[in-house]
């Protein structure tokens, strides 16, 4: 089984997200988002579609099938350019179903089943079924503040703050840096060899950063400048 604290994490996030979505009014889908080139409704899309290729996904697990998330990069992104422009109704909808249908089948995976390899689209394996419970919260929690609605990583727990910053050390880092977590009392390295720069700044702002988001507002760096980091 997977970290309850994970799953716990996830149920919260769902709820805030499905509360912020409900009281949307319609007119705010076709609004741009956060995120370039996407509409609210094309993040919301993305969302729930996300949703159900996971669950799916994990389905396949369960029947042994091997069911990729996505039949291809092309489909992944057409279901969301058209379900992005779709009535405000079914995107809430869809969304709904979603988060009910992912925890379904994590509630119902096998336990022998966990360590199962996913694919991402058919002959790129990509993840284990244990680490889709953290894919999900973060896709959640991250595009809740990237609809740019109001809900921001302000907002987030820092249990699922410093859950980013420990996900992150798994990325390919160009230059080696150290950050540090006021709120947390806590630090966080990546990259390879001695860290070139500490950035200093509260966990959530530092998460935020890490996914190559916003400006670095609220962090400080003892080198002066803040460390290129890429888009997640």
């Amino acid at each position: 089984m997977t970290d309850p604290t994970q799953l716990e994490l996830l149920a919260a996030a769902n709820t805030r997200l499905v509360r912020t979505v409900d009281a949307l009014d319609d007119a705010t889908f076709a609004a741009p988002s956060l995120l370039p080139d996407w509409t609210v409704g094309h993040v919301v899309a993305h969302l729930a579609l996300n949703g159900e290729a996971l669950a799916g996904a994990l389905g396949g697990v369960a029947n042994g099938t091997g069911t990729p998330m996505y039949a291809s990069q092309e489909a992944r992104d057409g279901d969301i350019a058209a379900l992005g422009d779709a009535a405000p109704s079914d995107l809430r909808t869809r969304l709904m179903a979603s988060t009910e249908l992912f925890d379904r089948e994590v509630s119902d995976l096998p336990d022998d089943k966990w360590e199962t390899v996913i694919e991402r689209t058919p002959g790129q394996p990509a993840f284990s079924a244990r680490s889709t419970v953290l894919m999900r919260v973060r896709e959640i929690e991250i595009h809740h503040a990237d609809l740019g609605v109001g809900y921001t990583a302000a907002d987030w727990p820092s249990s699922f703050s410093t859950l980013v910053l420990d996900s992150m050390r798994k990325r390919d880092w160009p230059t080696a840096f150290r950050v540090l977590a006021r709120d947390v009392a806590q630090t966080w390295s990546y990259g390879e060899g001695d860290p070139t720069a500490t950035v200093t700044g509260e966990s959530h702002d530092l998460a935020w950063w890490l996914t190559g988001r916003g400006d670095g507002s609220g962090l400080t760096s003892d080198q002066g400048d803040l460390p290129e980091v890429a888009a997640w």
